[in-house]
């Protein structure tokens, strides 16, 4: 049976691929980004399948949530699949150089404030607003026959746990997206809803190849005893498994999905 399936952040990158294999597996899928329509629509074009859309909307604006998810369901009849994928990486530029990230010893207080903000508002608190907005149509909406009444998966991060030194209001907002899934996890189980986050560790997209290919590429692949970085599209298969019926008892759990790079 087709599902409904709403990514956000799916312009490029991990979003993309989650795109792709829920697609290839023949559910309708809505690919959701701030403001990057053409290259979203690009992805969607290589789908497979019919039934997939684009949405555009700022996360960071909780006014323009309601309707990003009013039109992604009247989309698809129904959403019965979110994967909040969306985020964003801080990075202030300083007197002509770019200072990577907002390490607090070197980061002006209001610039600091600035990066929270932003970090908070679109990492952890646009994907909470977009989570009960969905969990709310699933709840009002019957699924078709043999679909559970709903699936959500977080994508986090390995640095909710490690820490990130330079990016701080990032590693916080993961681990408070961690812990909104394990909340939302008890309190949605009754509806027949899952709930569960997928921790990564680094990958290797577009986004980060200048890191790997640079003087620090080594290292990066290093910090895993595999000495590489995972693909998005293994995170996206992984992210796909718990969206599975056959992971419905994983409900409540992150994943750490990092190449053993980093154990707790």
């Amino acid at each position: 049976m087709s599902r409904g399936v709403l990514v956000t952040g799916a312009s490029r990158g991990v979003g993309a691929e989650v795109a792709r294999a829920f697609a290839r597996a023949g559910d309708r899928v809505i690919l959701h980004c701030r403001g990057a329509v053409d290259r979203a629509e690009e992805v969607r074009s290589g789908l497979p399948g019919e039934g997939h859309g684009v949405v555009a909307a700022d996360l960071g604006d909780p006014a323009a949530i309601p309707a990003l998810v009013e039109e992604a369901a009247a989309a698809l009849g129904r959403i019965d699949v979110l994967v909040n994928n969306a985020a964003l990486f801080v990075d202030e530029p300083v007197s002509g150089s770019r200072r990577i990230g907002h390490p607090l010893a070197e980061t002006p207080y209001d610039e600091w404030v600035s990066a929270w903000r932003r970090t908070l508002a679109v990492n952890l608190e646009g994907a909470a607003h977009v989570t009960w907005c969905v969990a709310r149509q699933m709840l009002d909406n019957d699924p078709a026959e043999g679909v559970r009444r709903g699936a959500i998966v977080n994508v986090g991060s390995r640095g909710a746990y490690r820490g990130e030194p330079d990016v701080p209001a990032y590693g916080a907002a993961k681990a408070g997206l961690h812990s909104l899934g394990q909340s939302l996890a008890v309190s949605l189980a009754p509806h027949d809803i899952t709930v569960t986050s997928i921790a990564p560790g680094f990958i290797a997209t577009d986004m980060t190849e200048d890191f790997l290919n640079g003087p620090g590429g080594d290292a990066i692949r290093a910090q895993s005893p595999f000495n590489r970085a995972a693909g998005a599209e293994e995170v996206a298969e992984a992210v796909y498994w718990l969206a599975s019926p056959a992971a419905g008892w994983s409900s409540g759990a992150v994943l750490d999905f990092n190449g053993a790079s980093y154990l707790r």
